[in-house]
């Protein structure tokens, strides 16, 4: 059966998903049309085809044993020169971002893969182009935010023609039934958000 690429992210809602990838798209990052906004549980990673289901399996219990948590997105940041990556920094929801993706590539699972840097939850927004287009893309969004209620995650497989493609979506075991994606809740403009406490997802 072969090899498949696969990833599990947690996907922004709209309307802050499509703004922020055609913003991308327009600082001139070539891959921004095949890559939905989101924010990384597992990288790209090459998994054989025929342990899918054993994968799914495995995410499924990861979903049903977390529960929803608020994640707010606010201003930019870099990685240069480590990385060449302009990214949407994560205000609030790191906690949650960070046990979940643990519990995503645990040892004892399917998923198991060591990573290149340590775990940082963000959204990129601008990736290897030219420094000028990264500055760009660092001011330009420097006054962005976007706040919602993260109720689950998703499986997405990248094809031959490097596009990203959603193949099955996991709601947290207290999300609902409705399996649907998590909604959007647009912040007040000078709402700092910051009384509720840290919500650890699982």
């Amino acid at each position: 059966m072969g090899t498949v690429t696969l990833g599990v992210s947690l996907a922004v809602p709209e309307p802050y998903g499509s703004f922020l990838q055609r913003k991308r798209e327009g600082f001139g990052d070539p891959a921004a049309s095949g890559i939905p906004t989101h924010i990384t549980l597992l990288p790209p990673t090459e998994a054989d085809a025929a342990g899918l289901p054993g994968i799914e399996q495995h995410l499924a219990e990861v979903a049903a044993a977390c529960r929803p948590f608020p994640l707010r997105l606010e201003g930019t940041d870099t990685f240069r020169p480590l990385s060449p990556v302009v990214f949407v920094t994560v205000a609030e929801g790191v906690s949650g971002c960070t046990a979940l993706q643990a519990r995503v590539r645990a040892a004892s699972g399917p998923c198991a893969r060591e990573l290149q840097f340590p775990y940082h939850p963000h959204v990129t927004v601008a990736h290897g182009i030219a420094e000028d287009a990264m500055d760009r893309a660092q001011a330009e969004l420097a006054d962005f935010s976007a706040t919602w209620t993260v109720g689950g995650f998703a499986l997405y497989e990248k094809g031959p023609d490097e596009v990203w493609r959603l193949q099955r979506e996991y709601p947290f075991g207290s999300a609902g039934s409705t399996g649907g994606p998590a909604v959007a809740v647009p912040r007040q403009a000078g709402e700092a958000d910051l009384s509720r406490p840290p919500a650890p997802s699982c």
